[in-house]
């Protein structure tokens, strides 16, 4: 929008008004992958947990421990019998559960997925 108005010159000055909107947050598409970046950290978290607890022969009748074991069946029960060789035990009865690493490795590249699938509808916008 062009004003003219006059100065105490007689000659006219011209000034603009510019109106420019800016984005403060992100977007839709920005918050959705995070979101989604949040649930498989969760996912992620808990199946290393379950590993280090099998590993370091956790009190399986503790309730948080027996929580997370109980949680991460449902994410790693996919899994199992994929290999002939689902977990090893050790003689002092440690546990290496060879599908859960192989869950936190599919889990992860599920997630790899539907992130690059999220960044194919989001846009850059740019300010020139």
């Amino acid at each position: 929008m062009a004003d003219y108005r006059q100065t105490s010159s007689s000659v006219p000055v011209r000034t603009t008004v510019v109106d420019e909107e800016v984005v403060t947050g992100p977007s839709g598409w920005v918050v959705l992958q995070r979101l989604v970046g949040l649930v498989f950290t969760v996912v992620q978290a808990l199946i290393i947990l379950r590993i280090v607890l099998l590993l370091l022969v956790a009190n399986q009748s503790n309730g948080i421990v027996a929580g997370i074991l109980g949680a991460t069946d449902v994410l790693v029960d996919p899994f199992r019998g994929m290999f002939r060789l689902d977990h090893v035990v050790a003689g002092s009865g440690s546990t290496l559960d060879v599908a859960a690493i192989v869950a936190l490795v599919a889990w992860t590249l599920i997630e790899a997925v539907i992130i690059a699938g999220l960044r194919i509808g989001d846009r850059h916008v740019e300010t020139v």
